[in-house]
């Protein structure tokens, strides 16, 4: 029998965060409201961070521990975003420049908001078990970067941003896929898709973007449920609430993801709501530990969900983890696999939750600030020479050597180790 997965993990969220409840007094938000979030820190992008550092310091890791025979069967590379700074040009490229790639190798990008980062790994996925090169191993890279900025001299209060800031984070999934699947085997044939046209969000320009919070929570919703009824025609066998002992969401904020559970819960399983709730925390909370700590970052939250889901499980035995993709405009998808023990000791050897400790806590007054620095790198920017003593502690934030963009030079991005 075929199989197909992920061999190897990692997450990257950034070397700075801001606490959002402090946010949110500070934009003299309805506090009340806010809680309903579910959110306690995002991870904020500098300027001489962007989705291309993001992606590497996810990746190199992964790359770093093949040796040199495994390192040249990567045979594809996707890069999953909504945030590239080109209309033509793929950032695989860069990926695969600084990864030190074979060139035997396809590069391309995906773009389809939140939900490119499963659709990447579902190409990776059929790429392995078309067996078209046996043994060969794709690279998938989700990052997404939420960028705010002000003018000098603007208002961040006037701004229309209201509860996307809080919510808005960075950062990058790197997945190694592979007929060796350690960390998550998928269950071949179990998925569920649902999509059409709806105008809940979108980037009608480069650097911003527009939408309706309501029509988004409903399209979400709508997926969520119309997805899981799919995948279970697909898989008749499959109950909501008993087949699966986790749940990994996309997950814009927490509380949009108890809203879809709890609808599911009512209508597929016919639960009363006390035991909605102990499930939600059951098997639902532990995939949003590490989103509640980074913020929406798009294309590569559901596989943050994922990660975070088999970092904070209980794996002593194999569990069988359903995951809930959604995507802006839209698409959505229900899949689901296996991940065992080893999943879990093979994930923590990244050790993840540490570099969530390391990062940096920006104060208020370095924030603002940052709202204006930002401009530097905004789409379109042709050269630009960034300043490396900005915020100079989250350049050793990490302990380790990390990626930084350090300028650009006729639109060509250039990019620094730091350590």
């Amino acid at each position: 029998m075929r199989v197909a997965g992920i061999e190897a993990m990692n997450v990257f969220a950034g070397t700075t965060y801001l606490n959002v409840e402090k946010l949110a007094e500070h934009r003299n938000l309805d506090t009340s409201r806010f809680k309903n979030l579910l959110m306690k820190e995002k991870t904020v992008a500098l300027p001489y961070e962007d989705p291309v550092t993001f992606g590497v310091n996810a990746a190199k890791p992964l790359i770093d521990a093949l040796s040199p025979e495994e390192k040249d069967r990567i045979e594809l590379v996707i890069s999953c975003t909504e945030s590239s700074f080109d209309f033509g040009k793929s950032m695989s490229t860069y990926f695969h420049e600084i990864l030190g790639l074979n060139r035997n190798c396809r590069l391309f990008e995906l773009k389809n908001a939140c939900y490119s980062g499963v659709a990447g790994f579902q190409m990776a996925i059929n790429f392995i078990l078309s067996q078209t090169s046996p043994g060969a191993k794709a690279l998938v890279i989700a990052t997404d970067v939420s960028r705010f900025m002000i003018e000098e001299g603007g208002d961040a209060l006037t701004m229309e941003w209201s509860f996307a800031e809080p919510s808005g984070g960075a950062g990058a999934v790197a997945m190694l896929v592979s007929e060796t699947p350690h960390i998550f085997q998928v269950d071949i044939g179990a998925n569920g898709y649902y999509g059409y046209q709806v105008m809940d969000t979108c980037r009608p320009t480069s650097d911003g973007e527009a939408g309706d919070s309501d029509l988004s929570l409903l399209s979400y919703l709508d997926c969520c449920e119309n997805a899981f009824y799919e995948y279970q025609k697909r898989v008749p066998e499959a109950d909501y609430a008993k087949t699966f002992s986790y749940l990994a969401f996309h997950t814009p904020f927490g509380g949009m993801v108890k809203g879809a559970h709890r609808n599911l819960m009512r209508k597929a399983a016919k639960a009363k709501p006390k035991d909605i709730e102990a499930d939600f925390e059951n098997r639902v909370v532990p995939g949003l530990v590490y989103c509640q700590r980074i913020g929406n970052i798009m294309g590569a939250t559901a596989m943050m969900s994922l990660a975070s889901t088999i970092e904070n499980g209980n794996f002593t035995a194999p569990q069988r983890i359903g995951c809930f993709s959604y995507g802006s405009g839209c698409c959505s998808e229900f899949f689901s696999g296996v991940v065992s023990e080893e999943s879990q000791k093979a994930m923590k050897k990244f050790k993840i939750k540490e570099q969530f400790d390391k990062r940096y806590e920006l104060t208020m007054e370095e924030y603002e600030n940052l709202l204006v620095g930002s401009n530097a790198v905004k789409f379109g920017t042709r050269n630009v020479t960034l300043d490396s003593s900005f915020i100079p502690q989250s350049r050793k934030a990490m302990g380790k050597e990390t990626l930084f963009l350090k300028g650009i030079k006729e639109f060509k991005r250039e990019y620094e180790w730091v350590s």
